[in-house]
């Protein structure tokens, strides 16, 4: 997800205002500390243009 962030040139604020969420929120998904609901998952698909398998995956 930070990866995707990035290549967006998005800050962390940027996709938590996008999604209606906090900063400190999204910070804590990219560091694997928070699992967000499915609805937040397919919002910050939505915002960076990925699938939920590109995001949230693991193989």
């Amino acid at each position: 997800m930070k990866m995707a962030r990035i290549e967006l040139d998005m800050n962390q604020e940027e996709l938590a205002k996008a999604v209606g969420v906090t900063r400190q929120t999204i910070g804590l998904i990219e560091a694997g500390n928070y699992n967000p609901s499915l609805n937040l998952c397919i919002l910050i698909c939505k915002v960076l243009g990925k699938t939920l398998n590109d995001l949230f995956w693991e193989e």
